[in-house]
């Protein structure tokens, strides 16, 4: 046997790390990030009273990317309600700056729980605006911890690269109810006659990272629901945490990280009970588990990543008049968002008559298009995308990035109601969507995204 031949077959034989070297390399980390103070939580507008303690912890996790080419991506999960653009900047900032990476290599999820704290300027005239100096300075006292936090987890995640094989899957879980279209009351009969009415998307698309010996090392998967089972005064990752504890129970030393779908319109029927939260779960990680111990398809080591913001369309914009004489609303919430808005007018001589929506396209594999949107997006536009785009192979993650208010379909919009215009008083939104913004966001990803294939 030639010198040549000794070469090859040490190469083959030997060097299985070597080989590897070209191929993925992956590390996941998580932390907590449950307040240790009081602070007010986020998603009602009912409550009178910061929170009284903890069901579960709240955590961020962090999933790093390198691709065969030394191409890196870092995916950050939440359990928060969401967080503002101004926040979103300085995550995004710190750690381009500390990884030297670009802005499209940086994703950040939240998982939507209704039972997390409030973070910076989300939602501002429903909870920061209306509340006491004292808890404002904590709220902003914790973002600023927070931010410390996800730095080094993902530093952490980043330290633990390390070869690693990457497959995906896709299952179904079906307790999301169209909440539009179904009467919370009646679902459960009309679920057992097969009547329930609306879109929804039951899938379930799932990531899975393993070591070189097959060992899972993080689990990424997502779904379309709202995280509002509870609603009580104990902060609790809701149903998207149980779903996570249940499968790193299940797979020891895995860190696993869901990020939520276009569940804008989407609830967990029937809810407000704390089994519920843990039974749906338990379901979900169920369906996870299930691609888990099928046989997956391998991603080839490639990662493509891209970002922009597009010029989103609003209606016709009040004037400072209209607006002053929304401070004497009897709605409490008008009125904040009045102050809100005479605040930007005042900061920056007007009102902007489009929101700088952000959107986010990884592609995984070359076959898999992870899409990153911002806000509480419709079911319709991630059924829309599946259609237009690779069906099951595109991820579509809502909550992304910036949630500025929810992200309603032409059809939505028409229709009116609260996810269709009603709920912008919360978010700060001046005005409507123009009857645009879907065509603006669809048209945004098509054209961030890769050639359709």
């Amino acid at each position: 046997m030639n010198r040549a031949t000794l070469l090859l077959c040490a190469i083959f034989f030997l060097s299985p790390a070597l080989v590897s070297a070209e191929g993925w390399k992956a590390g996941a980390a998580s932390v907590v990030i449950t307040p240790s103070d009081a602070l007010w939580m986020a998603g009602y507008g009912s409550r009178t009273a910061p929170a009284e303690g903890k069901e579960t912890d709240l955590y961020a996790k962090a999933l790093v990317l390198e691709d065969g080419e030394g191409k890196r991506g870092i995916i950050l999960t939440l359990d928060l309600v969401g967080i503002d653009r101004g926040f979103a900047g300085r995550v995004t900032e710190a750690l381009t700056n500390a990884q030297k990476l670009p802005r499209e290599a940086v994703a950040i999820c939240t998982s939507h729980t209704h039972s997390g704290p409030v973070v910076a300027g989300n939602l501002a005239p429903l909870h920061y605006q209306s509340l006491p100096v004292e808890q404002q300075r904590k709220l902003d006292a914790y973002a600023g911890e927070l931010l410390e936090k996800i730095i080094a987890l993902s530093a952490e995640a980043a330290g633990k690269l390390a070869p690693a094989r990457l497959q995906w899957g896709s299952g179904k879980c079906t307790f999301a109810v169209n909440r539009r279209e179904n009467k919370e009351p009646e679902v459960p009969d009309k679920r057992t006659k097969g009547l329930l009415a609306g879109p929804s998307d039951h899938d379930v698309p799932v990531l899975s990272v393993r070591d070189e010996a097959g060992g899972l090392k993080a689990v990424l998967f997502g779904y379309a629901c709202h995280a509002t089972v509870l609603s009580g005064q104990t902060w609790n990752a809701d149903y998207p945490g149980y779903a996570q504890m249940e499968l790193e129970k299940k797979f020891p030393g895995a860190v696993a990280l869901f990020w939520a779908g276009c569940g804008g319109d989407q609830n967990p029927v029937p809810r407000r009970e704390l089994p519920l939260a843990q039974a749906y779960g338990a379901d979900l990680a169920a369906r996870v588990g299930d691609v888990l111990r099928a046989p997956m398809p391998e991603l080839a080591p490639t990662l493509a990543h891209a970002y922009r913001e597009i010029e989103a369309p609003l209606d016709p914009l009040p004037t400072a008049e209209e607006i002053r004489a929304n401070e004497q609303s009897t709605n409490r919430f008008e009125v904040a968002r009045a102050k809100y808005l005479l605040n930007q007018i005042e900061k920056k001589g007007g009102l902007e008559g489009a929101y700088p929506y952000p959107i986010g396209v990884w592609t995984l594999g070359g076959e898999i298009d992870f899409v990153f949107l911002g806000g509480e997006v419709v079911v319709d536009y991630a059924l829309r995308l599946k259609g237009e785009r690779r069906g099951i192979k595109t991820w579509v993650a809502a909550y992304s990035n910036d949630v500025m208010a929810y992200i309603p379909s032409l059809r939505v919009l028409k229709e009116g109601g609260y996810e269709g215009g009603g709920s912008n008083v919360y978010y700060g939104l001046p005005s409507l969507w123009h009857e645009t913004i879907e065509e603006a966001v669809v048209g945004g990803v098509h054209a961030t995204a890769p050639a359709k294939p």
